[in-house]
């Protein structure tokens, strides 16, 4: 069957259902610029009630998964429908330093009532996502979270392609809000929400073609918790991590580790019509617990996983490694457990846990000429450096650098082909990965557990 017909099927059957489906998208190629609103919302997140005070970038709640090309320039104009100041981000993205959407390092905030316009072409294809870098643990906590797919320049042979947005809510019994996180909480592993979702739904069940070969994109945008997911009922190939494609394509690890920031793209192969295939994660206590179901549907297709090949590479350069520099970053405590104070500024929290090379982050706050703000270290543009970084708490820390590719390196020393913008770092772990100063500017280098960005574990490095 040719693939327009496959698509065509595909729609056909989705629009069929009356089962929950994957967010709106927007933009996929159309012209002209496509509007954001980050504003109040109220959604029924559980099925038994409309949650009050929660934030979204539309008036109907979920966030739309935006839809770009790799190479062809957008445009996103955003209406700060808030009561409070904001940025957005975008997660994994190499943009120029002025799209980056830090307040005051790399723009002013949005405020109430303004519109910003971002604009920059994506140069690497994949998944990444959006979200605001400002109140970053209410304003995300809330819901200012959403996908990003930016298509390959040369379409892709899959059948269906499936975008997951997986994250807590903190929410009681009545499914309303409580509080977002507790001190003793954010000195230790993080606070985790009580309600899991997948786009904005508990559970829901998707639909793909039978015997189909789907792009399933995973994204963890919670605040908090590593997953620890499995997948039931199919085949499947991991092709991508961070929205960067692997030199090959790999048998899906058991179970797959993602951590807040953290994305998957699987090469999914659908099973016969009106089977099931369950994506579940592993609670602390042991305990499985679904998070979303695909169901076949429709005359099998008949595809398979034998000879995949792998993605279209992005243009991220290998560092050279025989010339790179080497420097050294601790994830650790504060060194006294104060906090300076920001003026409270972009949400800030009255702690500092947390810190990198035992120096904790200020917050994010005007420009002080009297106490201007230090780069955790200086890279000279086009230069090659080997960021050794060591964890030693015994807590985890998902590590994600803005601006530049990490290329994870192996125990020698050697490239392993994996290319992040979000490594994850356990318990006493270390990881070294080498990066090209080839974007200028100053990029934030923090944990994505956000209690642990806000109470210290964060910086900045500089290319110049």
């Amino acid at each position: 069957m040719p693939m327009m017909n496959r698509r065509r099927l595909l729609g056909t059957a989705m629009a069929a259902g009356a089962m929950a489906t994957a967010m709106r998208a927007v933009g996929g190629g159309a012209a002209g610029p496509i509007f954001l609103t980050p504003g109040p919302v109220r959604f029924d997140l559980t099925g038994r009630g409309m949650t009050e005070g929660m934030m979204g970038f539309t008036p109907e709640g979920p966030p739309p998964v935006i839809r770009l090309r790799q190479g062809v320039p957008a445009e996103i104009l955003v209406e700060n429908r808030l009561e409070e100041i904001t940025t957005v981000h975008w997660h994994g993205m190499r943009l120029p330093v002025d799209q980056d959407g830090v307040p005051w390092l790399t723009q002013m905030p949005i405020g109430a009532g303004e519109t910003y316009r971002y604009r920059f072409t994506p140069p690497d294809a994949g998944t990444y996502w959006y979200h605001p870098h400002c109140n970053t643990l209410e304003q995300i906590a809330r819901g200012l979270a959403g996908l990003i797919v930016v298509e390959e320049a040369e379409p892709q042979a899959f059948d269906a392609d499936l975008a997951l947005q997986i994250r807590d809510f903190r929410l009681g019994g009545d499914g309303q809000f409580i509080e977002l996180y507790k001190p003793r909480n954010m000195a230790r592993g993080g606070t985790l929400g009580t309600v899991s979702t997948v786009n904005w739904r508990v559970a829901p069940v998707l639909a793909a073609p039978a015997g189909g070969l789907v792009r399933l994109r995973l994204a963890v945008t919670d605040v908090t918790r590593v997953y620890e997911l499995s997948l039931a009922g199919a085949e499947a190939a991991l092709i991508a991590l961070d929205g960067q494609p692997l030199p090959a394509p790999e048998v899906l690890p058991v179970p797959l580790v993602l951590a807040p920031g953290q994305r998957a793209d699987l090469a999914l192969l659908m099973p016969a019509e009106g089977q099931e295939v369950a994506l579940s994660f592993a609670r602390t206590s042991g305990k499985s617990e679904v998070l979303a179901t695909v169901r076949a549907t429709g005359a099998p297709l008949g595809r398979s996983l034998d000879g995949l090949a792998p993605l279209p590479p992005n243009p991220t350069p290998l560092p050279d490694l025989a010339r790179a520099e080497r420097l050294d970053f601790t994830f650790g405590w504060s060194p006294d457990g104060t906090a300076p104070d920001t003026g409270g500024f972009c949400g800030d929290v009255p702690y500092r846990f947390w810190s990198i090379n035992r120096v904790p982050y200020a917050g994010d706050a005007p420009p002080d000429p009297a106490r201007p703000g230090r780069p955790l270290a200086t890279l000279t543009r086009g230069r090659s450096y080997v960021l050794r970084m060591l964890n030693e708490t015994q807590n985890d820390h998902p590590i994600h650098l803005h601006g530049l590719a990490m290329h994870l390196l192996g125990p020698e020393g050697r490239p392993t082909g994996r290319v992040q913008d979000t490594v994850l770092l356990r318990s006493h772990e270390s990881a070294e990965v080498a990066v090209l100063a080839d974007n200028p500017g100053d990029w934030v280098f923090h944990c994505h557990v956000i209690e642990h960005q806000k109470s210290g574990l964060a910086g900045f490095i500089r290319v110049a």
